[in-house]
């Protein structure tokens, strides 16, 4: 047994979501990810003296949608605080955020842990605050430049139980948060440009064992791959230093993309080396049930519930569920279609055969699609009803409907003469023919060789140019072939 396997893993993670809105937490200041450097600013982002912030209704708004799609309690008075540390890229000295009045405590997100089993991770708390600037450490050889259009921009904070158990667990809690979070649009969810970070507190004890061990905070991770590298590193970082004789010391570590490891970046402050204490410029907020209720009213279907609709209502496979529910468009595009038909297996597998194949041929989002989700569902049904078989449906209709979307796939299928022919006259004329060009092979069938019966319903296919009822023409000459 290696030395490893004696040791578990405690994770719990702190999710930054910067809020999509189109103004800063407290200020009017513009929110907008890529201006120049230094634009979107003003004396109350900057902490002038004699200024005062005004809390922005939006991003209340986004944080209550987030508690009741986490299943969360809302906090009816909401309060601020002041939590003061020195950053450079920090122009008041102090962050405004919540501390013992997070707007939502309490509820899960459900992940699928490494057993494919349903896993609650519960949630601490969810609380609003600000934004810091940003350093930039790389444009310049010999200072670091300071950009303070971040600075203020609202965000949540989604802080985790310590209940996740391996690097898998915290990648699918992290890639639910994401889905969630762009459900609800309340953050676009990209990591890259930082709109969304991810904080990993890790620690190890012996299997078992009920104490925690001393935890390390891991920052500076713009992937949730690379959060997935990074917390499997200081694992193993971890145990080695337990095994040697040292003990853990209680730091927050920077990952190295490039090298896959971590690193000293500072001695881990407590929380009252921050000082928090009441915002005294800020009035508590008061969200009440009402505003709660109306909210509720309109959250659009969240990820989970439509995977269970899908999987336990309609019966579709769990591999094409998550397919779908990976991008809500993806999703409602699929609800729509639902609308139109109830051959469900039918309207996954168009959305996730050709509607997807054409969305990443011409790298468009399924908003750019041309054709509408009742058209699908037209052609699904023309399907279902045999007036076109599916080879002339996906090869001739679905192109055309591409280029010519004003038309309906059954006036598509009528001009072009594509209806199909399940009119038995004229289906044996073709049958006729098809068995009198092959004289030798009908001999071979008869004497037990089966197998060409393709053979006959390829030639019935191609006389018929493609327009022969597949099902009426294999009968029909299965009985010509025993005559």
């Amino acid at each position: 047994m290696s030395i490893y396997d004696k040791y578990e893993a405690v994770i719990g993670l702190e999710v930054h979501a910067q809020l999509s809105t189109a103004s800063k937490a407290y200020s009017s200041d513009s929110a907008e990810y890529g201006s120049l450097p230094n634009t979107n600013v003003s004396v109350i982002s900057l902490g002038h003296p004699g200024t005062l912030p005004k809390a922005n209704k939006k991003v209340i708004e986004f944080a209550v949608k987030l508690g009741l799609a986490c299943k969360c309690d809302i906090r009816e008075v909401n309060e601020y605080a002041r939590k003061n540390y020195f950053y450079a890229d920090l122009p008041k000295g102090y962050q405004i955020t919540q501390d013992k009045t997070p707007i939502c405590t309490g509820g899960y997100v459900t992940i699928k842990n490494s057993e494919g089993k349903e896993k609650n991770i519960a949630i601490t708390r969810i609380h609003m605050e600000e934004d810091a600037g940003k350093s930039i450490h790389d444009q310049d050889p010999f200072d670091s430049l300071i950009d303070l259009n971040r600075a203020g921009v609202p965000l949540v904070e989604i802080v985790s139980e310590p209940e996740l158990c391996s690097s898998d667990e915290a990648y699918a809690y992290l890639t639910e948060v994401r889905k969630l979070v762009r459900y609800l649009e309340v953050c676009d969810g990209n990591m890259e440009e930082g709109s969304l970070r991810c904080d990993a507190n890790v620690s190890v004890r012996i299997k078992g064992d009920t104490k925690f061990g001393r935890r390390c905070e891991v920052k500076n991770m713009n992937s949730i791959r690379n959060v997935q590298r990074a917390i499997d590193f200081e694992i193993k970082r971890q145990i080695d230093e337990i095994e040697a004789g040292r003990e853990i010391s209680q730091d927050t570590r920077s990952f190295d993309a490039n090298t896959g490891t971590t690193s000293l970046l500072r001695s881990k402050e407590m929380a009252n080396d921050y000082r928090y204490f009441p915002e005294p410029d800020l009035q508590p907020v008061i969200v009440s049930q009402e505003y709660i209720n109306a909210i509720k009213l309109g959250l659009p279907p969240l990820p989970n519930e439509l995977f269970k609709k899908y999987t336990e209502k309609l019966n579709l496979s769990e591999y094409d569920a998550a397919v779908i529910t990976d991008t809500k468009e993806i999703a409602l595009y699929f609800e729509e279609m639902l609308n139109h038909t109830s051959n469900y297996k039918a309207a996954a597998n168009w959305l996730m055969g050709q509607v997807k194949s054409y969305l990443n041929e011409n790298a468009i989002t399924i908003d750019k699609f041309p054709v509408k989700p009742n058209t699908i569902a037209q052609l699904i049904d023309l399907i279902d009803s045999g007036k076109v078989n599916t080879t002339i449906a996906t090869q001739k209709i679905y192109p055309k409907l591409i280029k010519e979307n004003t038309k309906t796939p059954s006036q598509i299928a009528q001009e072009n003469n594509w209806l199909q022919e399940s009119d038995n006259d004229a289906l044996n004329e073709y049958i006729k023919q098809a068995l009198a060009k092959y004289p030798d092979k009908v001999v071979e069938y008869k004497n037990g060789k089966v197998t060409l019966l393709g053979l006959f319903m390829g030639e019935v296919m191609k006389l018929s140019k493609g327009k022969a009822d597949p099902k009426v023409a294999t009968e029909l000459v299965k009985k010509a072939l025993e005559q």
